[in-house]
């Protein structure tokens, strides 16, 4: 019988090194560190979509009453399994007074989601925008049916 017992701890810790960790195992185990340069976070995962979206839309145009989001300036957003996330984005127009501050403020509000470890904001000009693009909350608030 006692021969036995080994062979049990060895198949139970064949099981534990097997199996996956618990979400609050990785987590305790996600634990950031410190360099030279500063402290460093740990790779998290893809950050959740709706969290970069939220962040998005606390972005307004100064001339227009609306975030950017649901004026449609936003094309696209790439997550990236380490965290970070590329954004793709338009202005209304190309001489936009705002061309060099709405794109600092997207990767700025991109970059305070937990998850995020950077974040890159490319204004692209194809296709070009147009009233098409907003929402029909955008439309609403514009009074432009």
């Amino acid at each position: 019988m006692t021969e036995t017992m080994p062979l049990q701890s060895e198949e139970k810790q064949a099981a534990e090194a097997t199996r996956e960790m618990t979400p609050a195992e990785a987590t305790q185990a996600a634990v950031a560190h410190w360099t030279p340069d500063g402290e460093v976070q740990p790779a998290t995962g893809v950050p959740p979509e709706e969290a970069i979206i939220d962040a998005i839309a606390t972005v307004h145009d100064p001339e227009i009453p609306v975030n950017i989001y649901e004026l449609g300036l936003i094309y696209a957003i790439d997550l990236h399994d380490d965290g970070r996330v590329k954004v793709e984005m338009t202005l209304t127009a190309p001489n936009c007074p705002s061309a060099q501050e709405l794109p600092a403020q997207v990767k700025e509000a991109v970059e305070k989601v937990p998850g995020v470890t950077s974040a890159e904001v490319d204004v692209v000009w194809d296709p070009p925008w147009d009233m098409s693009r907003m929402s029909d909350e955008a439309r609403l608030a514009l009074n432009m049916f």
